[in-house]
């Protein structure tokens, strides 16, 4: 199941690429055609913007994963174990309750997006927002295997800290060793 799961992550972060890359070539080829011989392409507007959506929606479901999304831990690391354990279910099942309600917004409008059609590609825009249905699912099981994982007492203490390696950690890290050194 585990390596499941890595490679539908790894097929995220090449559809990342995929999407980087193709508003790369798109915008850029437009700006130099309209540069150089005073037109563009009409198609390349709209799909790059496209690839922006899903790029942040799929950046969003990968930063879930690696547990890179900005988060402030000054409070978190005052806090002893059982404040953090307490800190952590709050802010997973809030995250849970979200992951619901953007996909029930997601199925509500699902029939609008269905009969809208983009006005230069013809693409039914649930082929661009449908995205939602991915990213609330998708974030909604790693909400409920980390709550999982903390009631059953199964989960790693560096996940009770919340840290990352940032440069603001590591300063303030850094600061505190100093302090009591």
């Amino acid at each position: 199941m585990t390596r499941a799961i890595d490679l539908f992550f790894r097929l995220l972060e090449l559809l990342i690429v995929a999407c980087l890359v193709a508003m790369v070539i798109m915008v850029f080829g437009n700006v130099m055609l309209r540069f150089t011989m005073n037109t563009g392409i009409l198609i390349s507007e709209e799909m790059s913007r496209y690839c922006f959506i899903w790029l942040i929606f799929i950046g969003a479901m990968a930063a879930m994963r690696e547990k890179t999304h900005v988060g402030v831990d000054i409070l978190i690391r005052i806090l002893p174990h059982v404040g953090k354990k307490a800190c952590l279910l709050l802010s997973e099942s809030l995250m849970l309750m979200i992951n619901c309600l953007f996909f029930i917004g997601t199925w509500k409008m699902h029939e609008l997006q269905v009969t809208n059609v983009s006005v230069v590609v013809g693409l039914s825009m649930i082929w661009v927002y449908g995205i939602g249905y991915v990213v609330s699912v998708v974030m909604a099981l790693m909400n409920l295997k980390a709550l999982f994982d903390l009631l059953a007492g199964r989960l790693p203490e560096d996940d009770l800290n919340q840290e990352n390696d940032s440069v603001g950690t590591i300063e303030v890290k850094t600061e505190l060793q100093e302090r009591k050194g």
